[in-house]
């Protein structure tokens, strides 16, 4: 699984000047089979009507699955891409910050697939996804 050894500060560190750090998404949380990300509800993350855009959800669960199969393969021999993400946008944010959190439902040789929960501060549900990411040989 999850290295017990990585932080969230080396994974908030390798995604300087990407999509990630675009977003102000940080992670704040590593477990054995989970990895916690935060992203801001604001300007950076609205879509025109004032509320969280259901893109930049989706991108803050494909970051936290992608960054989860990452680090739990061997990155010298294979690397993990994402082939199929699906997202249900249940509720609405508007202000604060959502958190993500992904646990790995299925880790297979050649793909894993993770199930990633987009929460508000006060722990009601916005969106639901499912990651599926193919592992592949360098």
């Amino acid at each position: 699984m999850i290295p017990k050894d990585l932080k969230p500060d080396h994974l908030n560190i390798i995604s300087k000047n990407t999509l990630v750090t675009h977003l102000n998404i940080e992670f704040t949380e590593i477990g054995e089979d989970f990895i916690i990300a935060k992203m801001p509800v604001d300007e950076t993350t609205f879509q025109p009507m004032g509320l969280l855009h259901g893109g930049a959800s989706v991108a803050l669960a494909e970051t936290v699955g992608s960054c989860g199969s990452h680090f739990i393969i061997d990155s010298s021999t294979h690397y993990a891409v994402g082939i199929e993400i699906n997202a249900n946008h249940v509720g609405s944010a508007y202000s604060g910050y959502v958190y993500a959190t992904g646990k790995i439902i299925h880790f297979g040789r050649t793909t894993h697939i993770w199930n990633i929960e987009v929460k508000d501060e006060k722990g009601k549900m916005i969106s639901i996804a499912r990651l599926t990411m193919m592992i592949l040989k360098r």
